[in-house]
């Protein structure tokens, strides 16, 4: 009988390497710990499980809401400049910012990497940009899971995908049934392209032969990370300020806005107001139409907010300047089509 040979190390998984980043893992979890984190004579991180005591939140009709999301292609810029300290922020931001549109506070986040293979250094910075994610968030990283999968990724390759769970009173769900006839529309700007539509940009910088040596300015700006809204969006919900709000996503304004309206009304933005952001405008000029980039890009909304008109001034204080809120549009009556377009976007 022949001898065996063969071990997992020589099919390219190295669990050696991935079990000697736990202690790693456990130092970031452990940074972001908050309230209902730390179950007594139990460890998150190494466990099959992670748990959470939701009793410490004193809430007395919790309902828990769920989010689950991924980065997208993005992931190629990322390997084409080699720089993965801000892809997991993009991460956690994909996930939460959906969670408080509902107007829940998130709780805990955990995050699924595959990967060819686990270069340590790459590995890190990886997961330093998902716990500082979750930092900005103010939310626990309760655990994860590493795949390396030879074969199926190249070396260089890698996917993200994040879970996260918050919790709101049954009493105090965002549905979008507070918005009214006469409500504004509010835009918080965006930080960027956030992590929508990298499809179409790799395309653009592939038939343009814009290559990361020949221009590094737009692909660091294309890399600048989602911008996290948990904490203003959760002062917002406190002091009673919203109707509504609607993360501008995937689809862009023209799918997301019409999301969160009931029935009886519709959205009417006004283009001009609409502040372009510069890498919205290069995208636009290297061949994509008005209509494309609203149903693809945020085009600098990051956010949008239904609110009175007479809450404004309040709303705006809770932003720091660089994120500033600004009138793009109003509530009115159901028309034809739930959201309508004035005006044209500044490309």
């Amino acid at each position: 009988m022949p001898k065996k040979k063969f071990t997992y190390k020589q099919s390219g998984v190295d669990i050696t390497t991935t079990n000697n980043l736990v202690k790693y893992i456990s130092n970031l979890s452990n940074k972001t710990k908050i309230k209902g984190s730390k179950v007594k004579s139990f460890r998150n991180i190494g466990g099959f499980g992670s748990l959470f005591d939701l009793s410490q939140y004193k809430i007395k009709n919790p309902v828990l809401v769920s989010s689950t999301d991924g980065v997208g292609t993005k992931l190629e810029l990322a390997n084409t400049m080699n720089k993965y300290q801000t892809i997991g922020i993009d991460l956690v931001a994909m996930c939460v910012n959906d969670l408080v549109v509902q107007g829940a506070k998130p709780l805990f986040f955990l995050d699924y990497i595959a990967i060819g293979k686990v270069i340590p250094s790459k590995y890190k910075d990886i997961l330093k940009g998902i716990a500082k994610g979750c930092e900005i968030a103010k939310c626990y990283l309760a655990g994860g899971e590493t795949a390396e999968m030879p074969g199926v990724y190249t070396k260089e390759g890698f996917d993200l995908a994040g879970f996260s769970v918050g919790v709101v009173d049954k009493n105090k769900i965002l549905s979008g049934q507070k918005i009214k006839k006469g409500d504004v529309i509010i835009s918080i700007p965006s930080s960027g392209v956030h992590s929508n539509g990298f499809s179409l940009v790799r395309k653009i910088l592939k038939e343009k032969k814009i290559t990361y040596n020949k221009n590094k300015k737009i692909y660091n700006t294309l890399m600048t990370p989602t911008k996290i809204y948990v904490q203003e969006i959760n002062k917002l919900i406190e002091k009673n300020l919203i109707n509504g709000c609607c993360n501008i996503t995937g689809g862009g304004l023209i799918e997301n806005i019409p999301r969160v309206l009931p029935n009886q009304v519709t959205a009417k933005i006004d283009l001009n107001k609409i502040k372009i952001l510069n890498i919205f405008k290069w995208i636009s000029k290297n061949g994509v139409a008005d209509y494309e980039m609203l149903r693809t890009f945020n085009c600098g909304v990051g956010f949008v907010l239904f609110a009175k008109k007479e809450n404004v001034t309040k709303i705006s204080k809770i932003f720091s300047s660089k994120f500033k809120p600004y009138i793009i549009g109003e509530v009115v009556n159901k028309s034809s089509s739930k959201i309508e377009f004035m005006g044209n976007a500044n490309f």
